[in-house]
């Protein structure tokens, strides 16, 4: 009988995926901070500035009244506000009834992944890349490619690379970010629109993962939606608007996936949370206050790019939007995991070990957040320095 339960309760082979690393380093640094010590978060990919105040003001307003379902693609004058967002930033015009609302980025792949492909298809993200992006596919029966990026091709996808990973095996799809996350790079729009070309015309689809859109230093971020109507876009409003908690998000899908996305919506959440959806529409006119907040990522972008070099770590990738500075630790370990513990518990500074983001060279690489403040990116620098002299 007993050995009948544990069939019963064996877990599924689809749950059966890595864990998202960030999250066990947050849980480490809890462990620290609770015995006294003050750690300095650079692990997590979260802004440390609220919400736009205009978000904030229109969630207590709402309070108030009732908060009921919406539609399943999110309220109308959200989406209409979204798509007027494309004309202001990118002279895109936008019919609102390509925008769905969703819980954060992270539901907009779930729902893109499953109205995309097939289970068994093939589909190519950049490596180094975004965790959820494979253990998402995974989970959906899907298989992620990982495509090798390097400093020869600025660490951007090429259309090389993808078409001779689709000459092995067919690729059903290629999702992109510009800006990247964990490298923070970025396409030059240029490249951009020949990677989307190239692929579109093999008949791979194409998503365009813009989370790190607002937040771009080098030159101006490039929507797929400037090249191509059938790229699906993904975007929220966690990063630039600083809203990681309202988990709010959306996609601008092609207008032959629109139903098939609605339909999946309803069935799978019925709608998002209408509070966040209130907060993220008021969120628009709290731009000025968000670019301040850029602002102060600059500077502590140009702490590290001065600070790093003279305490050791002296390599890193192009940093060229997003708020993540992706430095090469291999003079000192080729063990990124174990250098960051030690790091974590030496010296009290959290950072995520490149395994998370790159199976295969990530052992060399550590990402750091720099969403925090000024001060604590200054004291990261010299406890980083102090650490390492003492190695």
């Amino acid at each position: 009988m007993l050995d009948r339960a544990r069939d019963i309760l064996t877990p599924s082979a689809r749950s059966d995926v890595p864990a998202f690393m960030v999250m066990d380093v947050i849980a480490e640094a809890t462990r620290i901070e609770a015995a006294g010590h003050r750690v300095i978060h650079m692990e997590v990919g979260q802004p440390a500035a609220p919400a736009p105040q205009s978000a904030i003001a229109a969630a207590r307003r709402a309070l108030d009244g009732p908060l009921r379902y919406t539609e399943a693609l999110g309220i109308a004058s959200l989406r209409a506000r979204i798509a007027r967002h494309y004309g202001e930033a990118y002279k895109v015009d936008l019919d609102p009834a390509r925008v769905i609302v969703t819980t954060g980025s992270s539901a907009g792949f779930i729902l893109a992944f499953l109205s995309m492909f097939e289970p068994g298809d093939r589909v190519g993200i950049a490596n180094p890349g975004y965790p959820p992006y494979r253990h998402i596919l995974t989970a959906l029966g899907c298989e992620p490619v990982l495509i090798e990026t390097s400093a020869q091709t600025r660490w951007a996808v090429t259309p090389e690379a993808v078409l001779a990973e689709h000459r092995k095996a067919k690729l059903a799809g290629l999702l992109i970010a510009s800006p990247a996350n964990p490298t923070g790079t970025m396409m030059r729009p240029e490249a951009f629109a020949d990677l989307i070309r190239a692929t579109e015309g093999e008949g791979i689809r194409f998503i365009s993962d813009e989370i790190y859109h607002g937040l771009d230093y080098a030159f101006p971020a490039e929507t797929a939606l400037r090249i191509s109507d059938r790229a699906l876009v993904i975007n929220s409003f966690s990063k630039y608007f600083c809203m990681t908690g309202w988990r709010i998000g959306w996609i601008v899908a092609p207008e032959p996936l629109v139903r098939p996305i609605d339909r999946l919506q309803g069935n799978l959440a019925i709608s998002v949370p209408t509070l966040s959806q209130i907060a993220a529409e008021a969120a628009f006119d709290g731009r000025a206050e968000m670019d301040a907040v850029k602002h102060g990522y600059e500077d502590n972008r140009r702490i590290l790019i001065e600070g790093l070099p003279k305490a050791g770590l002296d390599t890193f990738l192009p940093v060229d939007g997003a708020f993540y500075l992706y430095a090469n630790i291999a003079r000192f370990s080729d063990d990124s995991f174990a250098f960051a513990k030690s790091m974590l518990e030496e010296a009290h500074v959290a950072a995520t070990p490149g395994v998370d983001f790159d199976p295969r060279d990530g052992r060399h690489y550590l990402r750091f957040c720099y969403a925090q403040s000024q001060a604590d990116m200054r004291e990261a620098v010299e406890r980083i320095g102090q650490w390492l002299r003492r190695r």
